[in-house]
């Protein structure tokens, strides 16, 4: 790589100069890309199981990949104490610091990765039963937990990578990754479920071999890239450097967990009002992954765009690129929700032509709908903390708000009588409300506490 070219690639991923909306947005775009393609990716297994295989399969898959993304989930969150803890050391110009913590991280992962096959591929059988598999699909789901678990090294690998490159500023290298995984995985599905009629097997073989796939190309382009750090063999291993990022990463991952446990719980609420709500709602549910996908790709950027002008002393640049977030989310917040009250019905009718889960699905989407326009300050505010290593007030945040306000508030709209579902689908925004005020007044005494201690910030550009 020539000086020049590597000079521009360092400019493109510096976050502490130039332009902070433009900079901000164009890291976003392609982390929002990547969770995109992820969402997408489940969806895959479940259409080519539900056209080429079998009623349980299709069950199995459901219930298996459930299981599946709430360990991704937890893993991805976890590995975001590693992005941002590579952010600092930018900033702060120490990238000779990074070689270590990935050598620490690699260890913690691959323990972490061991663990959780044990747990996938023995205890398979009592996770499906914990999920409530219908007893004719409980052996198609045990297959695809154990495959899955199987080859959860591959899943592990990728999030850690993604991680590392999303620290370092590049957010479009592991958009290419999550891009070819897809690609394999429909190959694989198509060839495995389609061909071979595997069924449920042939897609727990296609999500392995994709993410595999993935892990090996990305380890190719990171020798290949010219990166700000070198790490050698002895870098690999456990060493002060993993407190470092599990410190700031492990919060996140509670918090992650424990909403992913809330989930389960509102259905839960939902199932108890009837059939046709519980229908409606899971339609709902698939609108709302995404577009939840809009802020969940605001608060990674922010916190690796903030991670790395906190450890620059850019503090007053951090406070406006959270402001910058704030606006931009909510101008997209606030187009979702005209589109959900005009069009609602119809992107509900996607997935189901059932007239009367239709209605259903509309309304909860009615009663949800200020969520896309309120979670742009929430998870602006979250970012902007977690870039600053509050992770431990996010996640309090984060539980306060969803076992204080959101679960009880719905379980009591659902036991009422003549529940329906757009009262209980404003739990969403009113909880967020509740977390906008705590992150609201946190803030305050965090700047406060700042200007007392007479904390600088240079802050030397406009």
């Amino acid at each position: 790589m020539s000086g020049e070219t590597k000079s521009m690639s360092e400019k493109r991923n510096d976050f502490t100069e130039g332009s902070i909306l433009k900079k901000l947005l164009l890291f976003m775009l392609p982390v929002l890309g990547a969770l995109v393609l992820q969402a997408m990716y489940g969806a895959v297994d479940l259409l080519v199981v539900g056209r080429f295989g079998t009623t349980e399969g299709l069950s199995g898959v459901s219930t298996g990949s459930q299981v599946l993304n709430l360990v991704t989930f937890v893993i991805t969150a976890l590995a975001m104490g590693l992005t941002v803890q590579i952010g600092h050391y930018l900033g702060e110009k120490r990238p000779e610091k990074i070689g270590r913590l990935i050598g620490a991280a690699i260890m913690v992962f691959l323990a972490i990765a061991a663990v959780l096959c044990v747990i996938m591929v023995v205890f398979a059988r009592p996770i499906a039963v914990v999920m409530q598999a219908p007893p004719e699909a409980v052996d198609e789901t045990i297959t695809y937990i154990r495959i899955c678990g199987a080859g959860i090294v591959c899943i592990v690998a990728y999030n850690v990578i993604a991680a590392i490159f999303r620290g370092l500023g590049d957010s479009n290298t592991p958009l290419v990754f999550v891009a070819v995984a897809c690609a394999v995985n429909v190959a694989g599905d198509l060839l495995f479920v389609a061909v071979f009629h595997w069924n449920v097997a042939g897609a727990a073989f296609a999500t392995v071999l994709a993410q595999g796939v993935s892990v090996v190309l990305s380890l190719i382009i990171m020798k290949k890239k010219d990166l700000p750090f070198r790490m050698k063999r002895g870098d690999i291993g456990f060493n002060r450097e993993a407190g470092k990022f599990l410190r700031i990463g492990f919060p996140i991952a509670l918090q992650e967990f424990l909403t992913q446990i809330s989930f389960s719980v509102l259905c839960a609420f939902v199932n108890a009002v009837g059939l046709e709500a519980s229908s409606g709602y899971g339609v709902a549910s698939k609108v709302v992954s995404f577009i939840m996908l809009i802020p969940s790709a605001l608060m990674q950027s922010m916190a690796s765009f903030i991670s790395q002008n906190v450890s620059a002393g850019k503090e007053k640049r951090s406070r406006r690129a959270m402001a910058g977030g704030m606006l931009f989310g909510a101008c997209i917040g606030a187009a979702v929700v005209v589109l959900i009250w005009t069009c609602g019905g119809s992107i509900a009718s996607i997935f189901t032509g059932d007239s009367q889960v239709i209605q259903n699905a509309w309304n909860y989407l009615k009663g949800f709908s200020p969520e896309a326009f309120l979670t742009a300050f929430l998870f602006s505010y979250y970012g902007y903390f977690n870039g600053h290593d509050h992770t431990m007030f996010v996640m309090i945040a984060g539980i306060l708000q969803t076992f204080c306000v959101r679960l009880p508030y719905a379980f009591y709209q659902s036991t009422r009588a003549n529940p329906n579902l757009m009262k209980i689908g404003t739990a969403a925004p009113i909880a967020t409300c509740a977390g906008i005020v705590l992150c609201t007044v946190y803030y305050i005494r965090t700047v406060r506490a700042a200007k007392k201690t007479g904390e600088p910030e240079p802050d030397r550009e406009s």
